[in-house]
């Protein structure tokens, strides 16, 4: 399939999805947006800082509710800065994951991780606390903090070197909606 005849799909299926009746009543897709930053990771025997090489993602959500159990697809797009002349790393991570509501504003959930353009993937356990807003007449119902522990593997067919399992502590801010 050609990327021309994908996206004219796209664009169609796009386009017809805007026909259809929307639902009233039904609070059954939200979603959230914000910032991640990576705190603390251990990579090789050497743990590194976010003032080492200062980090930032931006991750974009989907949720789709069942009950005490949610689907949620994220993505987040990432800048690490420059360090030694070397220029600017943007990257793009894939973590779609199953996040349940334990009450009262706090969830626990798994993501799987892809990071786009690189070998690496993983999983993603987290610990999320909500607080709603007071005025939920605006978009956005509540705002969160979430405790991420990513651990990423690399894919087997690299370069051959020994591949390290890099785990890091990373604090999640956002707003859900």
């Amino acid at each position: 399939m050609s990327m021309k005849t994908f996206f004219v799909g796209a664009a169609m299926l796009i386009g017809l999805a805007g026909l259809a009746p929307s639902a009233s009543g039904q609070d059954n897709i939200g979603g959230h947006i914000g910032f991640v930053l990576p705190l603390v990771t251990r990579a090789n025997g050497v743990t590194t800082t976010l003032s080492d090489r200062f980090t930032i993602g931006f991750p974009i959500g989907v949720t789709f509710k069942g009950g005490s159990f949610n689907l949620d697809l994220e993505m987040v797009p990432g800048i690490t800065a420059s360090k030694d002349g070397q220029p600017q790393v943007v990257s793009l991570t894939v973590d779609p994951g199953v996040v349940c509501d334990l009450g009262g504003g706090v969830a626990a959930g798994l993501r799987v991780a892809f990071d786009v353009n690189s070998s690496q993937w993983g999983f993603i356990p987290l610990l999320n606390k909500s607080w709603k807003l007071k005025n939920q007449s605006g978009f956005f119902k509540a705002w969160f903090v979430e405790a991420d522990l990513p651990i990423k593997f690399n894919r087997p067919g690299g370069s051959g070197a020994a591949d390290s399992t890099p785990v890091t502590f990373a604090a999640h801010f956002g707003l859900g909606f």
